[in-house]
Order: C-alpha cells, then sequence, then structure tokens
C-alpha cells in the first residue's frame, strides 16, 4: 500500500474535469465537475440521514438501485434542496451528462452542493456538459476537485497503490467539505474511483462498514448537511479477479479503502470553516467500539473544547465533562488525558483528576497546527478515532453572510 498521484484519476479507465459553467457568479471559480468510467463500474453510496435532503440524492438513490453507474457529475453553489421541481432538474441534468458521454441517464451519479432552498437552473450545466466532457484528461482530478469546492479553502485529494492478486491496483478520491458537518453520513461529498473488480454487493458492504469509523466520526460545527453522499465507483481494469467474498483480496482492498478515506477525513477537518487547527482525538481502553466512539464524537463535538483548542488553552476539563455527557459506559476515577502534537506531549490529568504541568509548554503544544487528544479510559480493549478542528472567530463570520 503506498501513496501515489493522480486523484480519481489514478485508477486506470477514469478521466476527470471542472469547469465554470454560470452556476456560480464568481467566474473564477469552477462549478461544474464530471468523472467517467470507459466502462460500466460497480457503484455505491452512502447518505446524509438528514430528513431534509437534496434532490439529486433522491435520483441517485433510484440510479444505484442494479449497483452499477458510469460517471459522476457535481455541481457546486446551488444545492438543489427544498426547491420546487428539484428532481425533475436532477433527471434533466442526468439527462444531458449522458447524452455527451454515451450512456443511459441511469447511469449517473448525480450530487450539487451550496445554497440550500434556491432553485438550480439546468440550463448553464446543459450548455457547459459539451465542453466539460469534451476536456475530460487523465489529468483531470485537480480540476473536478475544484468544481465541487465551496467555502473550502483547499482540494482535497488522494490516490493509494496496492495489489490484488499480483495485478496493481489503484484508487483515489477527492472531497469537498467544510461546513455543516457532523457525524453519522451527514457530512460532505465524496468521490472515489478505483479499477479493481469488485461486485456491487461487495462493495456496498465495504463502503458502509468503512464509513462508521471514518467519515462517521467528523464533526466541524455539529450540523448535519442536506445533501452530502459518498461514493465508490469500480471499474475492475486492473484485471484482478472479481471480489465476491470476505477472502484476502477483500480484506487489502478493505485496507485502500480506509487508506483513502481517513487522509480525506483528516483534510475536510483541517479545513473546518474558520478552522486553523486539526483536532485527533484517540480514545483506547473502552469496554465496547461503540462506548469508544461515543466519547470520541463527544470531544470533537464539544464547542467550549473547541474554542478552548482556538486559544490553545490546556482547559482539560472540557475532555473530562465531554466524555462525561456522550453516553458512554465510562468510569471518570479510570480517564487518563494529554495533549500531543509536534511541540511534545503534556499530560493534564490522570484516574479522572487534574496533574501538576507547565503551561508554558501546554501552550506550546497546544499552538500546532495538529493536535491529538488522546484519552485513555482503561475500562476495556476497544478504540476510536474521531476528526475535528477548532471553533474561532471566522466560523461566524463565513456563516453570517453564506447566503447574501
Amino acid at each position: 500500500m503506498k501513496l501515489t498521484e493522480g486523484g480519481v484519476c489514478a485508477a486506470k479507465g477514469f478521466t476527470a474535469n471542472g469547469i465554470h459553467c454560470g452556476v456560480r457568479p464568481n467566474k473564477t471559480k469552477k462549478d461544474l465537475a464530471l468523472i467517467v468510467s470507459e466502462r460500466l463500474a460497480s457503484a455505491a453510496a452512502v447518505y446524509t440521514t438528514n430528513k431534509v435532503f437534496g434532490a439529486p440524492i433522491t435520483v441517485t438513490k433510484k440510479h444505484l438501485e442494479n449497483g452499477r453507474a458510469k460517471a459522476c457529475v457535481c455541481n457546486s453553489g446551488i444545492a438543489n434542496t427544498c426547491c420546487s421541481g428539484g428532481v425533475e432538474t436532477a433527471e434533466r441534468i442526468c439527462e444531458a451528462a449522458a447524452k455527451v458521454i454515451g450512456c443511459g441517464a441511469d447511469d449517473i451519479i448525480i450530487a450539487s452542493t451550496g445554497v440550500i432552498g434556491q432553485p438550480l437552473d439546468p440550463a448553464p450545466i446543459e450548455k457547459g456538459l459539451p465542453a466539460l466532457a469534451a476536456g475530460l484528461n487523465a489529468n483531470g482530478s485537480d480540476d473536478a476537485a475544484a468544481g465541487i469546492m465551496t467555502t473550502d479553502t483547499v482540494k482535497k485529494e488522494i490516490a493509494v497503490e496496492f495489489e490484488l492478486g499480483g495485478k496493481t491496483c489503484r484508487m483515489g478520491g477527492i472531497a469537498k467539505g467544510s461546513g455543516m458537518i457532523h457525524p453519522d453520513m451527514a457530512t460532505m461529498l465524496v468521490f472515489i474511483t478505483c479499477d479493481a473488480a469488485i461486485s456491487p454487493e461487495m462493495l456496498k458492504k465495504a463502503l458502509s462498514a468503512d464509513v462508521k469509523n471514518t467519515f462517521n466520526m467528523i464533526s466541524v460545527d455539529g450540523d448535519t448537511s442536506t445533501n452530502d453522499m459518498v461514493t465508490v465507483l469500480c471499474n475492475g481494469c486492473a484485471g484482478n479477479a472479481e471480489i465476491t467474498g470476505e477472502n484476502g483480496d477483500y480484506e487489502v482492498f478493505m485496507k485502500a479503502l480506509n487508506t483513502v478515506t481517513v487522509h480525506l477525513c483528516r483534510m475536510i477537518a483541517a479545513d473546518g470553516e474558520g478552522a486553523t487547527k486539526l483536532l485527533e482525538c484517540k480514545v483506547s481502553g473502552a469496554k465496547t467500539g461503540d462506548d469508544a466512539k461515543k466519547v470520541a464524537k463527544s470531544v470533537v463535538c464539544s464547542s467550549l473544547l473547541k474554542a478552548a483548542m482556538f486559544g490553545a488553552d490546556a482547559n482539560w476539563g472540557r475532555v473530562l465533562c465531554a466524555a462525561g455527557y456522550s453516553g458512554a459506559d465510562i468510569d471518570v476515577n479510570k480517564i487518563d488525558v494529554s495533549f500531543v502534537s509536534e511541540a511534545g506531549e503534556v499530560a493534564v490529568c490522570k484516574n479522572g483528576c487534574g496533574i501538576g504541568f507547565s503551561e508554558e509548554h501546554a501552550k506550546k503544544v497546544l499552538s500546532e497546527k495538529e493536535i491529538d487528544i488522546v484519552i485513555a479510559l482503561n475500562d476495556g480493549e476497544c478504540d476510536s478515532t474521531a476528526w475535528g478542528c477548532d471553533l474561532t472567530y471566522d466560523y461566524v463570520k463565513i456563516n453570517g453572510d453564506y447566503r447574501t
């Protein structure tokens, strides 16, 4: 398993592109992305848990009933959510995309991201699709990544190389996500491609299992979005024997998938709206995996803890407070807490009680861009990790006039 270049185009048989078509008024920002497989691929997706969800999700769910897809099309700027005729708009865009690609409309995965409640005019997208398709290329991942961004400050992409049955395989992904990010598969848009051969059933199983420990463990602001999904396309161009069961190849595939998703999780959390620091909460020694997840999630979701991290304040009581209301079965008298970064480590709590530490050293540790919040529950064998970011003044500035 090694990192490689190319994002969603690293895998054989995939091309991508991104352009400005006119959905967004700012012509310097790309607002339409397309990812295409040269052959029909196994496909799977997981979706937001918000009961208010975008029309693209309704359409994509329908299109993926057969577990197959050939392309993903995504616009940024307008979410196509809570709008009259949204489903018809999404279907119309799929038909236009299918026409320029040369496939059926039900072979298209569609996504939208941006302002909720504003009608999406499909005309600019329809007009831009021929040029978008004409520009598809094996180096287009970067442009596609730019086309799905909203308040993101950096493009998010990753690719890995691995072997299945002696065949070299590649998997790559791009993501967008900065605000309205909270656990339970309501986080962001992620598009993953792979040239390995795997059945739709096993791909769905792999993705569903992975998100429980990756994308479901991110929180930026506690808000569950309406449009978000993670999709994976696997076209089999690598030539490996198709994975149809939980064998050794399936385990390798799962490792590759997890490598990609964890990398994207960290990038999304680090790029939280207004964020200056990536927080990684590592919980160990829990009675059950569910207890470990509850504590880790609760800590990264704590607004008070996030604010303390912004101020580089080692206010460890906020960690225990968040663990205490997490709903996990824990013994507070056994908990140890420390903060770790490139500047070193500072232990702040032992057996549920504060211990002496240098405030000056703690300030240095918490002034780094990446901070680990390490919690030992000392009550079992299970562990979990969650990702978040600090809470800054800029978060309010960004969201105070996001729509206007």
